[in-house]
C-alpha cells in the first residue's frame, strides 16, 4: 500500500474580531458591546478578541465564560509574555456572556452571539448591542467593525 504524503500547510493567521462597543463615556452598563465569533474554540477566538480591545481595556488577564458556549479546551493561554486565566463556569451567569477583566481598567462584559448565527441576524444583534438611547454605537469587526445586543 503506498501513501500520499500531503505538504505542511501554513499556519492560518487568525481572523480580526468581529465585535462592537458602546461608546466611551456612555457610564455603566451590563453589557459593554458584542462579540461574533467565527467557531467555538475560545483558544483561536480568544487572542484576536484580546488584541482589539486592547486599547480600550489594556492588559486583560481573566476571562469567565459558560462552559456550554465553548469546545472544551485550556484553562489558560499564553499570548506573548502575559498569561490569561480563563474560567468556565456551568449555569453561573448568561450563556451569551463573555467576562473580561482588566487590572486597573475593570471589566467589560460581552454578548456572545453564537458563531452559527446568520449573518443578517448577526449584523443585527451587533448594530443592536452598540448602541445607547437609540442612537448608533461605534461599530467593529471584520474591517474594524462590530456591535451589541441580547441573544434569544
Amino acid at each position: 500500500m503506498t501513501t500520499t504524503g500531503v505538504p505542511p500547510t501554513a499556519p492560518q493567521r487568525s481572523l480580526p474580531a468581529r465585535f462592537a462597543l458602546l461608546p466611551q463615556g456612555t457610564g455603566l452598563h451590563r453589557i459593554d458591546g458584542a462579540w461574533w465569533p467565527r467557531t467555538r474554540h475560545l483558544a483561536t477566538e480568544l487572542p484576536p478578541l484580546l488584541d482589539a480591545l486592547a486599547p480600550r481595556w489594556g492588559r486583560i488577564t481573566r476571562v469567565t465564560v459558560d462552559n456550554l458556549m465553548w469546545n472544551t479546551g485550556p484553562h489558560r493561554l499564553v499570548l506573548g509574555r502575559r498569561v490569561i486565566h480563563i474560567s468556565r463556569s456551568i449555569g453561573m451567569g448568561h450563556r451569551h456572556t463573555v467576562c473580561l477583566l482588566s487590572l486597573g481598567t475593570g471589566r467589560c462584559d460581552l454578548l456572545v452571539i453564537p458563531p452559527d448565527t446568520p449573518a443578517e441576524r448577526a449584523g443585527r444583534l451587533m448594530a443592536n448591542a452598540s448602541r445607547t438611547g437609540g442612537g448608533g454605537g461605534r461599530q467593529f469587526g471584520a474591517a474594524g467593525h462590530g456591535t451589541h445586543t441580547t441573544v434569544d
